[in-house]
């Protein structure tokens, strides 16, 4: 390319999908065959069938790829094996809207036709988020493409049910669900949301069965009452203690009920005493459970009253509770209502509010599960970071409660158990397994499917063939790192933990990498429903996927919530064009460059050597840390600060000099380089196109090595003499500037007085004089001064005394006026107490800032006042 023109503007759109292209089609992505190499290897956390890229994905499999990318630099066998979730609720949702906008629906068309346009929807689109990935850059290898309905992924999962059947570990129980009365199935927490509404509290009579009084009960959901098997109240509570244990009579349905003493009961709370509804209820039924109570189930599967509650049988539970509150207050019970505030908990995806329902499900028993997974965690086996995510993987762990796993869908694994025609029950992975285990004829299968969380929890080691010993397993299992929202520790996380060692024995990954949450610039969460939602997609489109990496990598660190601004993309966007312009500049001063190292280099060139060995050993001690926004703020520094600012500048010179080119050519040609190689990880395409500009090509930044540090680079006392040099640019520089004189105008003599060690050639170039002279002009000049050092400069005909003299007058009003409002401010004890201390120490550091500010001007007004 050095041949041809190089455009000056980096240009994304024409570059991210080619080098995509020639990775894959190079075999990048993949681990190759077995060798000596380390191996790293993550399986992604899989993504819905039905999803698409947001920003918290843009992040989560950003992070992944940028781990893999920096291993395979580091000289591991590295394996990023993708794939999709199933989404059971997610994806029968979708299809029962396809099939409603063609006029038919689940129902009318029957389970094995809704598969088939299921299945045939996932072929067409369900591979969106896949591509969405390829476009990030995500160098996973998709000849392993996994889904959690493949036949063979299937078959573990039916393996894993069966095995825990057989032991014990799965019963058919009844326990109170969050019911979807859209959807018609239980739906994990996971699956819901908490919202907030404004709603009524409504205190109802409950008078006892021999006419004595009454107990007044609070409750926001008077349509369950009808339910109700008991008035519970706590032992310690006076008020009832003489009554517990006499019968009350419910209201509207006549039946009597017990008042009953449970811990359960706040007696602070209301009048103390609460309706027991077991059906409708979790803590309800957990009281039922201990109190030998009746479970009554007055709403069935779409909210609704059942059949025997006449007048309300057959109202939904709206319509109901408006009925029986009508009711209520005519006959006499209500007491009054309250405006309350009521928690629903609200399916994602119906949007409905959920119902607790007492129901038949499948449960997994995992208390035993639990504690190999508690003892990972503990013996450092598993590790987290940030750490502080263990506590709560244990917490949970450690008090963890059976898991209902039945969801009453299509769309998914079928539970394996098989009811024989004597009613008899057995678990197998097929039909003819089933009759050969029972010695009995089947009649039929169950047909609720598994939780999708059941079979995701299997992931780490089916996708690599498991329960087949194959070489995937043997070299990649357990998985190096689990890249995850914090989300999901509990309801993934740690059911992967306890799946993984109870089928394999194994941990299913040495760490969990928790990533942060993006959040919206004010700190809101990204939501398409709230339009809050920034789309990752279109940032690309506009601004390159490179750009998007570098906006969210910066800013993740240990901080766990990081906000989404459109700016730093754009900061990113000029950031890659500094870059490529950079890139280009160092490829059109390499012509007739061979490689060879010169004999001899420079301060300057050995300066930026040693700059460039801090530079690879911290960064790479930031990947490895998990800690990309540390790995973003070295690279940066070290580009624009070290190599743009400082060397290529001071290195102009020599580089347009036939004779003293080759040092500074081989110094940006190897330094250059390995800042792309670091930066690779971060923005892979950019970098990769960079380096295709360079005359003497070294391969694809993919396929390179992670550069060496050389013990002679590293040289702290030299570095410390050249900042010392570039600080007095810097300073020499301010006071060009308090003189108005162009920044780049060459000027005759910079005068000093001082120890330079060395520096004159740098600072005279930097700050752009002809000579750096030793000694104290004559005549009228004004200083500054820098690690020791005097510098001075010939004002001259440079400025307008008179002109100047009344600048610096009216600044020195200014300033003094200014230090005068501070020092009332700090010498103010009032102030002083009042203020927060780090507000104070700020104002005492102005205000001494302000003094050295008046000194100098001071002096300088009096060389214009002569």
């Amino acid at each position: 390319m050095s041949g041809q023109e190089i455009a000056t503007r980096y240009d994304a759109s024409q570059v991210e999908q080619k080098w995509y292209q020639a990775w894959e089609e190079a075999g990048c992505f993949q681990p190759g065959e077995p060798d000596d190499r380390p191996v790293f290897s993550i399986t992604i956390p899989p993504p819905n069938v039905t999803g698409s890229l947001h920003m918290g994905h843009a992040l989560c499999y950003g992070l992944q790829d940028m781990l893999a990318r920096f291993k395979r630099l580091t000289g591991h066998r590295v394996l990023v094996l993708p794939g999709q979730d199933h989404a059971g609720i997610a994806t029968q949702s979708v299809v029962e809207k396809l099939l409603r906008s063609e006029g038919t629906s689940g129902a009318q068309i029957g389970r094995e036709k809704f598969l088939e346009r299921a299945w045939q929807w996932r072929r067409e689109s369900g591979d969106t988020i896949l591509g969405q990935f390829r476009r990030l850059g995500c160098s996973f290898d998709w000849t392993r493409e996994r889904f959690t309905l493949d036949d063979h992924y299937a078959d573990a999962v039916l393996r894993v049910f069966v095995d825990w059947f057989d032991r014990g570990l799965i019963y058919r129980g009844l326990r109170v669900v969050n019911w979807d009365p859209v959807l018609m199935t239980s739906v994990s927490d996971i699956e819901t949301e908490r919202k907030v509404v404004k709603g009524k509290l409504y205190r109802v009579r409950y008078p006892f069965a021999d006419g004595s009084g009454h107990v007044v009960v609070a409750t926001t959901r008077p349509e369950t009452m009808l339910g109700d098997v008991a008035v519970a109240v706590n032992p310690s509570d006076p008020r009832y203690k003489d009554h517990v244990g006499k019968s009350l009579q419910l209201p509207l349905v006549g039946r009597e009920i017990p008042l009953i003493a449970d811990h359960h009961p706040d007696p602070e709370f209301g009048t103390g005493a609460v309706k027991v509804t077991p059906g409708h209820d979790a803590d309800d039924f957990e009281i039922g459970q201990r109190h030998s109570l009746e479970t009554l189930i007055v709403l069935d599967d779409r909210a609704r009253v059942v059949e025997g509650y006449e007048p309300y049988s057959g109202l939904d539970r709206a319509e109901a509770r408006k009925r029986i509150v009508a009711d209520l207050q005519e006959q006499g019970y209500l007491e009054g209502e309250d405006a309350h505030e009521i928690a629903l908990v609200v399916s994602s995806r119906s949007g409905e509010a959920t119902e607790p329902l007492a129901s038949e499900q499948w449960f997994v028993r995992q208390t035993e599960l639990a504690a190999p997974a508690i003892e990972a965690v503990k013996s450092g086996q598993i590790r987290f970071f940030p750490e502080r995510y263990s506590g709560i993987y244990l917490e949970w762990l450690e008090n963890i409660r059976d898991w209902c796993v039945s969801r009453q869908l299509w769309w998914g694994h079928q539970i394996p158990v098989y009811y024989a025609e004597d009613g008899s029950v057995v678990a197998a992975t097929s039909w003819e397994e089933a009759e050969v285990k029972s010695g009995k004829r089947i009649a039929r299968q169950d047909t609720d499917v598994l939780d999708t969380w059941f079979s995701s929890g299997l992931w780490p080691f089916a996708t690599l063939g498991w329960p087949e010993e194959t070489s995937d397993l043997q070299e990649f299992f357990p998985t190096s790192v689990l890249v995850t929202s914090r989300d999901i520790i509990y309801l993934w996380v740690a059911r992967m933990a306890m799946a993984s060692l109870d089928a394999t024995g194994k941990i299913p990954f040495h760490e969990v990498y928790v990533y942060a949450t993006v959040l919206t610039e004010d700190g809101k969460r990204m939501s398409k429903s709230l339009g809050t939602g920034v789309d990752p997609m279109n940032v690309i489109q506009e601004k390159g996927a490179d750009a998007l990496r570098f906006t969210l990598f910066s800013q993740t660190g240990e901080n766990q919530d990081i906000r989404y601004l459109e700016r730093r993309t754009v900061d990113a966007r000029n950031f890659a064009n500094k870059v490529w312009n950079a890139s280009r500049f160092v490829a059109q001063n390499l012509a007739g460059f061979d490689g060879a190292q010169p004999a001899e280099l420079g301060e300057m060139d050995r300066w930026l050597l040693s700059r460039l060995a801090q530079a690879i050993q911290e960064v790479r001690a930031a990947y490895e840390g998990y800690d990309p926004q540390t790995a973003c703020s070295a690279l940066y520094r070290f580009f624009w600060s070290d190599l743009c600012d400082w060397y290529i500048e001071v290195s102009k010179g020599r580089l347009a000099d036939e004779a003293t080119r080759h040092a500074p050519q081989w110094v940006l040609e190897t330094a250059l380089r390995a800042f792309l190689v670091m930066l690779h990880p971060i923005m892979p395409h950019l970098t990769e196109e960079a380096a295709s500009l360079m005359p003497r090509s070294q391969g694809m930044i993919a396929n390179s090595s992670w550069p060496e540090v050389r013990p002679a680079w590293n040289d702290p006392q030299l570095e410390a003499r050249v900042e010392r040099w570039l600080d007095a640019v810097r300073t020499v520089r301010a006071m060009r500037a308090e003189m108005q004189v162009t920044p780049g105008k060459r000027l005759p003599e910079l005068y000093f007085e001082g120890d330079l060690e060395g520096g004159e050639t740098v600072i005279g170039s930097q700050a752009w004089f002809d000579a750096v002279v030793p000694g104290r002009p004559t005549g009228r000049f004004v200083s500054t001064t820098s690690f020791g050092s005097d510098f001075h400069l010939l004002v001259g005909d440079l400025v307008d005394s008179e002109k100047e003299a009344a600048r610096l007058a009216k600044r020195l009003e200014a300033l003094v006026d200014e230090a005068e409002k501070l020092e009332a401010r700090v010498s103010n004890e009032d102030f002083v107490a009042r203020a927060k201390p780090e507000i104070v120490e700020r104002e005492r550091l102005a205000l001494a800032d302000r003094k050295a500010e008046i000194e100098k001007v001071r002096t300088w007004l009096s060389v214009f006042s002569r």
